[in-house]
């Protein structure tokens, strides 16, 4: 009785490893879905080959390795990390931080000409001719009497 108990632990632990590498691994048919969600004949393939690789005692890193052998890297959802795919996954990274650099440069320059210039006039220091024509910039409102019509082209003139 618990011979058949433990047979029945294993295979559902099988199944629940199987399921899971299944969900991590692209159909070559259809591109698109899973092996785990697709009908289409590699994919029972598939599955069935990942079963047996489980029930052989292979670990999940080697039966990853044995499809991205047989099958290439794009069977996988989640390329690995290598000088090919530096790129892709660097790529949020550098831009979200230039961004950030541009802005906090902007920011940094905004506060610190017109802050200083301010803290000059309030102490009797007397402006250089740019430092003047900056605040004149700064306090004199837009030609017409109306204020600017977005805060975007205000920030670009800066």
């Amino acid at each position: 009785m618990e011979g058949e108990e433990d047979q029945v632990k294993k295979e559902r632990v099988v199944e629940a490893r199987a399921r899971n590498i299944s969900h991590n691994v692209r159909c070559t048919e259809c591109g698109s879905q899973s092996i785990e969600d697709s009908q289409a004949d590699i994919a029972i393939l598939l599955r069935k080959l990942i079963r047996d690789e489980i029930r052989d005692g292979k670990s999940d890193k080697e039966i990853y390795r044995k499809l991205e052998d047989d099958f290439g890297e794009t069977v996988l959802y989640a390329p690995k990390f290598d000088m090919q795919t530096a790129a892709l996954w660097l790529s949020p990274l550098l831009v979200a931080g230039a961004a950030g650099g541009m802005w906090a440069y902007k920011k940094h320059r905004q506060k610190t000409n017109v802050h200083i210039m301010a803290l000059n006039l309030v102490r009797g220091v007397p402006l250089t001719p740019k430092e003047k024509e900056t605040m004149l910039e700064v306090l004199t409102p837009p030609p017409g009497g109306t204020s600017s019509s977005s805060w975007w082209r205000r920030w670009l003139q800066q």
